[in-house]
C-alpha cells in the first residue's frame, strides 16, 4: 500500500511538471499558394486540421477600397487542411469610413473570398479572419464592419489582437468577435535604433501582456514567430529589411562579423538581391526555442488552454525547428 502511494505521488508530480501540449498549425502568407516538400511535411504534421491563408490585403487609395495582392494557386498547393481565409486591412483604410463603405467593403470581402475559393477548388472553413492593426481612432468603425461582415457573409469572423491592444483595451476597445487570435510578435519597430530583438523581446511582451487574464474576450489563440530578416544599416543610419536571413547567411567572404549575428560590410558588392556598400551593417533577427518556450510558459499562466499559430509557413522557416 505504502509503494502504490509513492507511485501515485510520483504521477502526480510528473504530471504538474509536463509541459501542456498545445495543438499547433501554421500561417500561409506568400501571394502564390504553392508548397514544397518540407512545406507539405511540416504541415501534414500540424495537430490543427486548419491552414490560416492570406487571400488578399485591403488598402485604400484615392478614396477607393482596392484588394492587394490577390492570391494565385499552383498545383503543388495540396493540403488535407481546411483553409481558413484571412484578410489584411490596413487600418487607414478604416479613417472616415461611411455606413455605406462599410456594407460595401464587408460584401466585397466575402464576395472575393467566395471567388477565390471556388476559382482554385479551396477547402475553406467556416471562418474568415481578419487583421487590422486598428486603433482608438477606427476602433468603432471597425467594430462594425465585422459586425456587417458577420451579417453579410453568415461566417463567423475572427480578428488578430495586437499586444498594445490588450494593454490599452480602454481605448481601443473589445472587438465583437467570439475568438481573437493574439500576435505575440512585433514588439518593437525593426527600423529603430534599438538592440533588442524587433521580432520579438519577451521582457516588453510581458510587460505588454501583464494583465492578460482580464481580457474580456476568454477565447484566444496565439500567434507565434519562426520567421527571420535581416535589418541593413547604411552610412546615414538609415535601416531597411531583407526578408528570411539567417545567421548562416552571414556567413561570406565579404563581410567582417562585429558581433554574434552582425557583420560589416567590407566589399561593394551584390548580396541577396541587393547592391549593399562598403561600410554598411547587416544584422540578423531570428527567434530561438527558449523564446518560444519562455513565451508559451508565461502565456499558460494567463490563459487556460490555447492553440498556436506559427508564423509562417515557409522552408526557410520550419526545416530546422522542432514543433
Amino acid at each position: 500500500m505504502r509503494a502504490l502511494k509513492v507511485l501515485f505521488l510520483l504521477f502526480i508530480i510528473v504530471s504538474c511538471n509536463k509541459k501542456e501540449n498545445h495543438p499547433y498549425t501554421f500561417y500561409y502568407w506568400r501571394t502564390q499558394l504553392k508548397l514544397d516538400q518540407t512545406e507539405k511535411k511540416a504541415l501534414d504534421q500540424a495537430s490543427v486540421p486548419y491552414l490560416y491563408t492570406r487571400f488578399f490585403d485591403i488598402d485604400k487609395a484615392g478614396g477607393q477600397f482596392q484588394p492587394v495582392a490577390v492570391i494565385t494557386k499552383d498545383k503543388s498547393f495540396r493540403t488535407g487542411k481546411k483553409i481558413v481565409p484571412t484578410v489584411f486591412i490596413t487600418n487607414q483604410s478604416m479613417y472616415r469610413i461611411s455606413a455605406e463603405e462599410i456594407r460595401f467593403l464587408a460584401k466585397h470581402i466575402h464576395e472575393l473570398v467566395q471567388k477565390k475559393a471556388g476559382e482554385y477548388h479551396l477547402n475553406i472553413s467556416n471562418e474568415i479572419q481578419i487583421d487590422c492593426d486598428w486603433t482608438a481612432g477606427t476602433r468603432n468603425d471597425y467594430f462594425t464592419f465585422l459586425k456587417e461582415l458577420k451579417k453579410i457573409s453568415g461566417k463567423e469572423i475572427t480578428c488578430t489582437l495586437r499586444l498594445h491592444q490588450v494593454k490599452d483595451k480602454k481605448q481601443t476597445g473589445i472587438p465583437p468577435v467570439d475568438k481573437v487570435y493574439l500576435m505575440c510578435y512585433s514588439t518593437s519597430s525593426p527600423l529603430e535604433n534599438s538592440n533588442k530583438n524587433s521580432i520579438l523581446d519577451v521582457t516588453v511582451l510581458k510587460s505588454y501582456l501583464s494583465k492578460l487574464e482580464d481580457y474580456p474576450i476568454k477565447k484566444i489563440e496565439v500567434a507565434l514567430p519562426v520567421y527571420s530578416w535581416g535589418i541593413v544599416t547604411n552610412h546615414l543610419e538609415k535601416h531597411r529589411l531583407i526578408n528570411a536571413l539567417s545567421k548562416k547567411d552571414l556567413e561570406n567572404p565579404g563581410f567582417r562579423k562585429i558581433a554574434d549575428n552582425e557583420v560589416e560590410i567590407i566589399k561593394d558588392g551584390f548580396y541577396f538581391g541587393s547592391y549593399l556598400n562598403k561600410g554598411f551593417k547587416i544584422k540578423v533577427e531570428e527567434i530561438s526555442d527558449e523564446q518560444l518556450k519562455e513565451v508559451t510558459d508565461f502565456l499558460e499562466k494567463k490563459i487556460s488552454r490555447f492553440n498556436i499559430i506559427y508564423y509562417q509557413l515557409d522552408s526557410k522557416f520550419v526545416s530546422n525547428r522542432s514543433f
